[in-house]
């Protein structure tokens, strides 16, 4: 006689969803260091260089969003942190939207607001992937 478990497994994130999730973070920190080595040095190459990586991190926010969205649709009655988390992923874009309206003044008006809008789409970025993989755990259990 064999004994088995009863096994429960999780459903997880979609591949391409947790690639377009995870991948928004470095972007948008990538985004917040080239503002402050352009705060300490003022080339203007630092204010290009993070234009284009909060223009990356927006496409990446942006699909994430979509696949958040479609995601949140056909969950299975338990929606609560997925609200949450396409809530963040919301917030991140929008703020994340307004900080390429900022950069794209004159690199010298762009401080410090640039600098600190930065910061805080690198955190609400952070805040949404925790999110959206922990939110796995806590969906999955029995």
């Amino acid at each position: 006689m064999i004994a088995t478990a009863d096994r429960t497994y999780r459903r997880g994130l979609h591949p391409l969803h947790a690639v377009l999730l995870a991948g928004m973070i470095p972007l948008f920190l990538g985004a917040a260091l080239s503002d402050y080595a352009y705060s300490s040095n003022f080339h203007i190459q630092w204010s290009t260089f993070s234009s284009w990586l909060i223009a990356g991190g927006l496409v990446f926010n942006g699909l994430a969003l979509l696949a958040a969205l479609i995601g949140l649709f056909s969950a299975d009655g338990r929606r609560g942190l997925s609200l949450i988390y396409v809530a963040l992923l919301l917030i991140t874009w929008f703020v994340g939207f307004i900080n390429a309206l900022v950069h794209a003044r004159d690199a010298w008006a762009m401080m410090p607001t640039g600098l600190i809008l930065s910061i805080v789409v690198t955190v609400l970025a952070c805040a949404a992937t925790w999110v959206g993989f922990s939110r796995l755990s806590a969906e999955g259990k029995p």
